[in-house]
């Protein structure tokens, strides 16, 4: 065994070595943090560097959400936050489902002439996911997450050449067994209160409650867990790890009202202002958990399975509610504790977490 970079290796496997502590298993990364907080990667701005080094520096861990930026603007955003440790997320590409987009768009078109915008067009499929985990190969991070599915066994070996810590977002046993599988290093455990997209490897959007699914989890799995759903502060967090269902905790729509996150003027507002939350494929072609606004309850019915495909159909019409102000036809992304979430900045946040930690 020997050192590489951030983390332990083994030499022989390729493999993360697990390092064992009196409270259980755990990771390089995970044994590092003072406060057992990671910022969720929220793509489509929420999650700025700015963020990630604010956590990082607090005792978390922060995360950049890679999904959704261009190679170049991807490349500057990591470079930026070499300063802290830090994660990086990718959303593992989805095949075409064989939905009609088309007949969708035909449904929703008046949504498009209410914002004066045309529908969108799907420029590429992949989200440049093979360049964009190909560079960080190249200029290796000291974490790559995944969500929408498991890296494959020969890329959690590449990534752990070049010392890099690999995590995987699960929703069920069977995906944190496929996960488990392929060698990565812990587990990112997403229950269905959890805001944003559901990482679901089929696009599916199981709906077992956080704690029951952190014990299906670990009776199939000794990897470390990462907790994500519903989570807004240290007193919801220590429960999860005093009973040793969680090593961590993923926290997202806790974060989206503070100073450093890239959220929407008017996403902020409808956080206190709307009280309920639903999952829909409306706007993105996958489950995803938002506040439920006009545009939510007129399409969930009918809206396919067909993502990034809806995803860019959708994006001129939530991009011109979301100048407007007009919260009916933008997408909010928020977990079901968002009325919780408050004004503040997320070292003052982390500050006062830590403290209900304990720590």
């Amino acid at each position: 065994m020997c050192v590489v970079g951030p983390r332990l290796y083994h030499a022989h496997t390729g493999r993360a070595a697990a390092l064992v502590h009196s409270y259980g298993v755990t990771t390089r990364i995970l044994s590092e943090l003072t406060v057992p907080i990671i910022s969720a990667p929220m793509a489509g701005g929420p999650s700025t560097p700015d963020l990630a080094v604010a956590v990082s520096r607090a005792g978390g861990l922060g995360m950049l959400a890679g999904a959704l930026l261009d190679p170049e603007k991807f490349a500057a955003q990591v470079d930026s936050l070499r300063e802290v440790t830090f994660g990086v997320n990718l959303f593992l590409p989805d095949d075409p489902s064989g939905a009609d987009v088309a007949a969708y768009a035909v449904k929703i078109r008046p949504w498009f002439e209410r914002f004066g915008v045309e529908p969108g067009e799907l420029p590429r499929r992949d989200d440049n996911y093979p360049a964009k985990f190909a560079w960080l190969v190249e200029h290796p991070v000291p974490l790559v997450s995944s969500t929408f599915g498991t890296f494959s066994a020969a890329e959690v070996e590449a990534l752990h050449e070049v010392g890099t810590e690999v995590w995987c977002t699960v929703t069920s046993a069977a995906e944190a067994i496929e996960a488990d599988r392929n060698g990565v290093d812990a587990l990112v455990v997403q229950g269905p209160e959890a805001g944003g997209h559901r990482g679901s490897f089929d696009g599916s959007a199981p709906d077992l409650p956080l704690r029951e699914l952190l014990e299906e989890v670990r009776a199939v799995s000794d990897l470390p867990r990462i907790a994500t759903g519903g989570l807004m502060d240290g007193d919801d967090v220590a429960p999860l790890l005093a009973s040793g269902l969680a090593d961590a905790a993923q926290l997202g729509t806790a974060f989206l009202n503070t100073a450093e996150a890239g959220t929407r003027k008017v996403h902020r507002e409808q956080l206190t202002a709307t009280t309920d939350t639903a999952v829909t494929r409306a706007f993105s072609g996958r489950p995803a958990r938002g506040l439920v606004n006009e545009f939510m309850r007129a399409n969930s019915e009918e809206a396919p399975l067909a993502y990034p495909d809806i995803h860019y159909l959708t994006a001129p019409m939530r991009a011109q509610s979301g100048a407007a102000g007009d919260p009916s036809g933008v997408s909010m992304w928020a977990g079901t504790g968002h009325v919780r979430a408050r004004s503040a900045s997320a070292s003052e946040l982390m500050t006062e977490w830590a403290h209900q930690l304990g720590r």
